[in-house]
Formats: C-alpha cells, sequence, structure tokens
C-alpha cells in the first residue's frame, strides 16, 4: 500500500549557513554601523543580541529572509520575548523540529474530517498516511498545503508506492 510520512524538520546546515548570511548582512548594513549586533547558533536555537530593541525586530526579519532563502520554512521559528536590560537587548528563536503530539493529534483529526479515503497513525513526532491509491495520498497532501492546513512547517517524505 503507498504511504508517506508526515514531518517537520530542516536542514542544520544550511540554518548555519543562513545565520552566517544574517551575521554578514548586519555587519555591513548602514543602520546598523557602531552597533554590537550579532547572531549566534547553538543546537536549535538562535541568539541574538544587540544594543536596542529595535535593533532585534530588524535582525529576526533579516534572520527570517536568510532562512527563507535557504530553503527553510520560516514557520519554524519560535520566537521568546526579549530580554531588555540597560545596555544589551537579548533575544533566543528556537528553530523547531519534529511535531508535537498535539500537532500530530490535529493533523490526524484534519484529515478524518475530510473523509479521505486514507489512514494516519502517529509514529512518534512523525505522521504516517497510508491509502490504497496515490491519489487518494496527493489529496491529502493537497489539503494540508491549503489555507485549511495547519499552520506548521511541514515536509512529505518517505513516500512509498
Amino acid at each position: 500500500m503507498p504511504s508517506f510520512d508526515i514531518v517537520s524538520e530542516f536542514d542544520k546546515h544550511e540554518a548555519m549557513n543562513a545565520v552566517d548570511q544574517a551575521n554578514r548582512e548586519v555587519q555591513t548594513r548602514f543602520d546598523f554601523r557602531g552597533v554590537d549586533a550579532s547572531f549566534t547558533l547553538n543546537d536549535d536555537t538562535v541568539a541574538l543580541e544587540a544594543d536596542a530593541d529595535f535593533q532585534l525586530k530588524q535582525m529576526v526579519d533579516v534572520l527570517r529572509a536568510k532562512l527563507i532563502a535557504r530553503g527553510i520554512d520560516a514557520r519554524c521559528m519560535d520566537e521568546q520575548d526579549p530580554e531588555l536590560s540597560g545596555v544589551k537587548a537579548r533575544q533566543e528563536i528556537k528553530l523547531k523540529q519534529g511535531l508535537e503530539q498535539p500537532d500530530c493529534k490535529a493533523i490526524v483529526k484534519q484529515i478524518k474530517d475530510a473523509k479521505l479515503k486514507v489512514q494516519a497513525q502517529i509514529q512518534g513526532d512523525k505522521v504516517r498516511v497510508t491509502g490504497k491509491k496515490r491519489d487518494d495520498l496527493q489529496q491529502t497532501i493537497a489539503l494540508l498545503k491549503s489555507e485549511q492546513g495547519p499552520d506548521l512547517a511541514l515536509q512529505y517524505n518517505n513516500f512509498r508506492d
């Protein structure tokens, strides 16, 4: 029976390249002249540091643009609240990888509510969808990519025919 997996992941090497490009852009931008602003990637967390809060917002936009340019879905970014001290402003952005249990349940429920001729089951941090016809699986992917789909960074892999 044909099947595929619904996952949420990103290429860590591309994320590292995006952070490096964002660092280079911030160092060369005119509105960041004389400002000590930087991005740091630790595992799945990007730490932003700047002199002021409005600069952090600009840095988040730069990072988002660089991630999108490197092929990483911007919906995987989980922005934490900025920490403002007297001299520095810091913010962490977690890059989410893997589907959490409530998200998996919502995806399965949405597939079942659509009454497609497929079965969806949760397997750890991914959802496996199986069906008798390839067309049914393609309808499922189209449903999840549509406006009614979840607001998550989803990829579809491990397609078996």
